[in-house]
This record gives structure tokens, C-alpha cells and sequence, in this order.
């Protein structure tokens, strides 16, 4: 499916947060991670992270209909971290997500290095980005009994 990357506004906030939570939902009722699950976010967070510096937040559009987001920060140097990344779940399994990520990595082509942390449990999202070239750094951090998250990294000579 074709889709681009729009740059997001503070009037897409409430957009953006219904559904990140709509995307982030079942993973908060499986792992019940309360204090870092997106699902749980307030608008104030999403405002944030879409004006703050050295923050790139991109609403995902698919047949003119917003079908998700990513958020890149910029790190010291040429250090950049993804998160959120999230597909509404009506778009899910389209490969949306995954094209977001290209089209991210393009756009943003000074980086040097790509980071991200994911739940270690959900082996499927673990394997959608080795499939994009990421490499689990071996920094994991228990989020309770339930979940763990896992740190991934890509250099810049693995970028496509």
C-alpha cells in the first residue's frame, strides 16, 4: 500500500492519542505495563513530543486517511530514536508500518544511527524490525513480571 509521511501539528494531537491508544491497547491489557504503555499517555505527552525540539512527529497517511504515526527524535550527533511507531489497527498487516520506517530513514539520511526499544515478548514486532535491518543491542530493561524491553540498533551503512 502507498503511503507518506505528513509532518504532524498540534491540531492533530487528539487525533494522533485516540489511536495510539487504539494501537497500544491490547499490548497494555497483555503486559499491563501502566506506567509506560502509550496507551496511557495524556494529551499533554503527545503535544509535547509534536513541538518539541529536535523532535520530527509524522502522522502515517494511507489513501488520505491517517493510518498511523511515527516519531523521530534527534539525539546528540547523528543519533536518532524511534518512538512511537504505531498502526491504527484497522490498517495493521498492510506493511504501512514498515514502509513508515523507510520513508523515515529517507527523509532523515544524516542519521548515523537508528535506536528503538520494543517488547521483548512480542516476537513478531522483534522480527519486523531485524527484517528492517535493526540488531538487538542485549540492553533489556524489565518493565514487570509480564514484559521486558529490548533495544535495537541500525547503523547508517545498513540503512537502504
Amino acid at each position: 500500500m502507498k503511503i507518506r509521511l505528513e509532518k504532524a501539528t498540534a491540531s492533530d494531537a487528539s487525533a494522533i492519542l485516540a489511536m495510539q491508544k487504539s494501537a497500544f491497547l491490547p499490548l497494555l491489557e497483555r503486559y499491563q505495563d501502566y506506567d509506560t504503555n502509550p496507551a496511557n499517555e495524556k494529551l499533554e505527552r503527545v503535544l509535547g513530543r509534536i513541538e518539541s525540539q529536535g523532535s520530527f512527529y509524522y502522522k502515517i497517511m494511507a489513501q488520505e486517511k491517517m493510518a498511523g504515526a511515527i516519531r523521530i527524535k534527534r539525539d546528540a550527533g547523528n543519533r536518532f530514536w524511534v518512538s512511537p511507531l504505531f498502526v491504527d489497527p484497522r490498517f495493521q498487516g498492510l506493511g504501512i508500518a514498515g514502509e513508515a520506517m523507510k520513508q523515515a530513514e529517507l527523509l532523515h539520511a544524516e542519521a548515523g544511527i537508528w535506536e528503538l526499544a520494543t517488547i521483548l515478548e512480542e516476537e513478531g514486532n522483534c522480527r519486523f524490525y531485524i527484517n528492517l535491518g535493526y540488531r538487538a543491542t542485549g540492553v533489556i530493561e524489565e518493565l514487570n513480571n509480564r514484559a521486558t524491553l529490548g533495544y535495537f540498533k541500525k547503523t547508517a551503512k545498513d540503512v537502504d
